[in-house]
């Protein structure tokens, strides 16, 4: 018998012991979707002053905001997208994807433009937009929950850590108990919404405990899809001065995905992974170098888990 045949996962139809996104998009809309990444101008709280300045650590674009961005019209962003993906797989079904920055740092007013004017690109099937738990005020709720009554949105909550003193470290500027509040009215307020929440492994001087508590609080939140991040180091942030001068190590290879395993064990098995890890542009990444074999470190997860005969959700408990 196949790995298939013998999966105990119950939200796969492959080898995969995991909720992966390719299987969630293939089950909710009929087959395979094309992420468009956008750029919509927008900045970030903690990098414009609005509660801190420079942005995240390791955020690159912290340390040139305020340059001219050469960003195109989102509709020229999101033809030329389509036509970088239909090169790659065959599909006509696409998720406008408001990536860059904080995408709910604007007006109510201004907000309820882009999302309208997105909402109506052609062969789009589901908006996702990347914002901070800090710029969901309960008005900007109120427009994604009546944006969501035609079409389908997911929401990206970055939260990287639930340990408020490592986010401080990175210069997060905000609390998780701040996450959790936005995370709750935006549950309330606009209930068709998939919420998904960013976690970030390797932050400086966190533990694997510190990791695994992340994941715990997290799943006690029961989140509609978890991103897995690796800390990557890049060029011209605060955290490749560390790295420089010896005050930050990242994480080796083996314990990033034997982390990852613990981590998928104790969140919910209904929870869609829309990752778990992540691209360090190559022109950019100082460290780890090993980060750029990113097939090779999703294949070795998978081994993991079947060495332990393990798959998500074994450990998680219901609270």
């Amino acid at each position: 018998m196949s790995q298939v045949d013998t999966n105990p996962f119950a939200f796969s139809d492959t080898n995969k012991r995991y909720h992966t996104y390719d299987y969630y998009l293939k089950h909710r809309f009929g087959g395979k979707c094309a992420k468009i990444p956008l750029d919509a101008g927008l900045s970030c709280p903690n990098i414009d002053g609005t509660c801190g300045y420079g942005g995240c650590i390791y955020c690159s674009g912290g340390s040139s905001w305020g340059q001219a961005r050469d960003i195109l019209p989102l509709e020229k962003q999101y033809k030329k997208g389509i036509e970088i993906m239909q090169g790659k797989w065959k599909t006509n079904s696409f998720i406008p994807y408001l990536q860059a920055y904080t995408n709910t740092h604007t007006s109510p007013d201004n907000l309820e433009k882009i999302l309208d004017r997105v909402s109506k690109f052609e062969g789009a099937v589901m908006l996702d937009i990347a914002t901070r738990a800090d710029c969901l005020e309960d008005e900007k709720i109120e427009i994604l929950n009546r944006i969501s009554e035609r079409i389908p949105i997911t929401v990206e909550l970055g939260l990287q850590t639930a340990n408020d003193e490592t986010a401080k470290k990175i210069n997060r500027c905000h609390t998780y108990d701040v996450f959790c509040d936005a995370f709750n009215r935006l549950r309330r307020g606009a209930p068709n919404v998939k919420i998904g929440i960013h976690i970030i492994n390797g932050l400086p001087n966190e533990s694997v405990d510190d990791m695994k508590n992340t994941v715990t609080c997290v799943a006690n939140l029961h989140p509609d899809l978890v991103k897995i991040h690796l800390l990557h180091v890049l060029k011209h942030t605060p955290l490749a001065n560390m790295y420089k001068s010896g005050k930050y190590e990242p994480l080796a290879r083996d314990e990033y995905i034997k982390i990852v395993c613990d981590q998928l064990e104790l969140l919910p098995p209904d929870t869609v992974i829309e990752r778990v890890t992540g691209d360090g542009l190559e022109s950019e990444l100082l460290a780890p170098l090993w980060s750029k074999k990113k097939v090779t470190i999703i294949n070795d997860i998978d081994k993991e888990l079947l060495l332990r005969g393990s798959y998500q959700g074994k450990y998680y408990k219901i609270n």
